[in-house]
């Protein structure tokens, strides 16, 4: 397996070198060294990258990041927000139900400034 095929398999996969790396129960360091070329992985390891591929991304375990919290210039980016918004828009049902249960949930307005 050639540094390019590795790089696009970790392409494929959406994963960093030390997910990959993880995956296989290497050090990062050697999945690095097979992308610069500086090593060659063995038929073991191109076999288990191989399974990985046809597995797909979810083969990979991910850490769970630390969610920092969105800013609302941020928030107003996501393009999830705005299909919620069209749908509020669109069915009053739905925007009864969501007035409903917001009423259980503080008005991040009336928060005293920190």
């Amino acid at each position: 397996m050639a540094p390019e095929d590795i790089k696009k398999l970790r392409q494929e996969l959406g994963c960093t070198a030390r997910e990959l790396a993880g995956a296989l129960g290497i050090e990062q360091e050697t999945v690095l060294a097979w992308e610069h070329g500086d090593l060659f992985p063995t038929k073991r390891f191109v076999g288990m990258m191989e399974d990985l591929r046809r597995k797909g991304p979810e083969a990979i375990p991910r850490k769970k990041r630390k969610q920092v919290a969105a800013s609302p210039l941020q928030m107003l980016a996501d393009p999830e927000l705005w299909r919620l918004f069209r749908k509020l828009l669109a069915h009053p049902e739905l925007r009864s139900a969501a007035t409903k249960l917001a009423e259980a949930y503080p008005d991040p307005t009336d928060a005293p400034p920190p």
